[in-house]
């Protein structure tokens, strides 16, 4: 596909085009040799079009986008090829002038907002610094600006954000003010690096429509790079799918997604969520008693100090929780999706017993009004998984010792018997023996999320909390990663409480979905029962915002 329109040579093409890369190859040097992270690649952004950019992790797609923007990292080496922006080779660049381009003719979005603003300063002040650089702006001129360009991406008190520091806007926020400070300057191309990853689906919408209207408005060209390929369709004009630095295949998303001529497009697709593919398939019949209930669970942040109240410094305190009540049967995988601040993760806090509450945890025949009377039986039977493994794995210890760690707690294996325990229990998330000398560094993402729910399950519970464990991970590692879940589930009958934001992947593989809202349990029904006519207002928005996979 060519949307530069005309009939001229493959170089006035290219020189039309906003980004036109040629053949381009990039290597990093490693103590094991040359790790090859693009191999010859050819790929035209037209101005005005977006081109989105699929792949799984590894296969080059962030690769290419730091080769773009010239953030190469020191052991970064360069082959044959060009880069060209706007018909200028970004290669022959000089850093000063690479420095005068980023910003101004060029910038990037990345996929988590908090690691591209500055905590150290306020909101305004990131803005307005870009404006004063490229523009030659005045402070003055540029705060009002900056304010214009919040404004324009429909924050509607952009002069209050600009007063805060990052940690004091949502996430969806923050986005926001990245994509302002993207847009400021009026390039000719932004990329995108997966934007929306680390956002619940409604902000992901609200990101998607703004993107679109600005890219409307602007007429600028975007290189879209994401792992959902649903998202991809909804707003890409070309779609090129790249695998282990290669690109081998490309076209408009409606024809590419409704018949892929590669067989790793194929299975790309095939591993996107779709909720007609149940992963599990009976239902779970009401027990007597639930294996967990909550009952008016209650979570308050922000109160104030003795010492604070004395001072007069006192805010609202904000209630994560508010009277919250859910059951878990035994067996049963429990989805629970909501917004960002909904109270999913507390509410997943509440259980595992690291977040204090007032109300009261039924678990089997026993109750618990307070978090400190969570013993020890408690928390062996209720494990939890969070979202990175990279924060909850120590990386300072080998994989062996990460899973043996649970078996020595809970006395569930003699010193001799440990060993052939955490092969086992590598073997049942499908990774090899020899990985328990492996730390986790030496692991990809999906690897290490594996060995998280080893450890998980070396325990024996017979209740596990998943807080948004795929959230992070590609389309298809995810779908293994879910398949695994429920296999094992299956096999132990423990029970699962699973978080997400995905609405498309909870409705494969849980028996019931509670939806929560602003700390509220709004609706609870069975899967099937999701598009029933007396469902939630909140519900019926949550599927309005997914993203539906356009392949039949």
């Amino acid at each position: 596909m060519n949307d530069a329109g005309g009939n001229g040579s493959a170089e006035d093409l290219a020189r039309a085009a906003a980004i036109a890369i040629e053949r381009y190859s990039l290597a990093y040097s490693t103590a094991a040799g040359p790790f090859h992270a693009l191999k010859s690649v050819s790929l035209t952004i037209p101005q005005g079009r977006t081109v989105g950019l699929v792949g799984e992790s590894g296969s080059g797609k962030t690769s290419l986008a730091w080769a773009i923007m010239r953030y190469l990292p020191p052991n970064a080496v360069e082959g044959p090829g060009v880069i060209r922006l706007g018909g200028e080779n970004l290669i022959e660049k000089s850093p000063a002038e690479i420095a005068s381009i980023r910003g101004r003719r060029i910038s990037m979005v990345f996929q988590d907002p908090s690691a591209s603003l500055n905590p150290t300063l306020r909101i305004g002040d990131q803005i307005s610094e870009v404006l004063m650089r490229h523009q030659k702006l005045t402070q003055k001129e540029a705060l009002e600006e900056a304010a214009a360009a919040l404004e324009r991406t429909g924050i509607h008190r952009p002069r209050d954000i600009m007063r805060r520091y990052p940690h004091q806007a949502s996430g969806g926020e923050k986005q926001r003010v990245v994509l302002a400070t993207a847009f400021a300057c009026g390039p000719e191309c932004i990329i995108f690096d997966e934007p929306t990853t680390a956002l619940d689906v409604i902000t992901a919408r609200q990101i998607l429509d703004l993107f679109v209207r600005l890219r409307d408005d602007t007429g600028v060209s975007a290189l879209y790079i994401s792992h959902d390929l649903a998202l991809v369709s909804r707003i890409a004009h070309e779609v090129a799918v790249i695998r282990e630095g290669e690109i081998v295949e490309r076209g408009r998303p409606a024809e590419l997604f409704s018949s892929p001529k590669r067989d790793y497009t194929r299975a790309l697709i095939a591993a996107a969520p779709r909720p007609e593919n149940r992963l599990v398939t009976s239902r779970i019949a009401p027990a007597a008693e639930p294996l967990l209930s909550v009952r008016k669970a209650n979570v308050r942040f922000g109160q104030p100090t003795r010492l604070q109240r004395l001072l007069g410094q006192t805010r609202a305190p904000v209630d994560a929780l508010k009277s919250v009540a859910i059951t878990v049967r035994p067996g049963e995988i429990l989805g629970i999706v909501g917004e960002s601040g909904s109270g999913k993760s507390t509410l997943a806090r509440v259980i595992a017993g690291l977040q204090d509450f007032t109300g009261e945890i039924g678990f089997a025949d026993r109750r618990f009004a307070r978090r400190p009377d969570l013993d020890r039986s408690y928390r062996r039977s209720v494990q939890i998984i969070f979202q990175h493994p990279d924060a909850s794995l120590n990386p300072r210890q080998r994989v062996k010792t990460i899973l043996s760690r649970p078996l020595r707690l809970y006395d569930l294996a003699r010193r001799g018997e440990i060993e052939d325990r955490v092969a086992s229990l590598l073997s049942r998330v499908l990774l090899p023996a020899n990985f328990s000398t492996r730390y986790p560094h030496q692991l990809s993402g999906g690897e290490k999320q594996r060995v998280a729910i080893a450890r998980a399950f070396a325990a024996e519970p017979k209740l596990v909390v998943c807080d948004e464990i795929t959230s992070s991970l590609d389309v298809s590692v995810q779908a293994s990663i879910a398949r695994l879940l429920v296999e094992i589930q299956a096999a132990t009958r423990a029970a699962c409480i699973f978080i997400t934001h995905d609405l498309n992947l909870v409705r494969q593989l849980a028996h019931r979905i509670g939806v929560m809202n602003r700390g509220e349990l709004v609706d609870m029904f069975e899967t099937g029962d999701v598009n029933a006519a007396d469902r939630h207002p909140y519900t019926r928005e949550l599927m309005e915002a997914v993203a539906v996979p356009p392949w039949g």
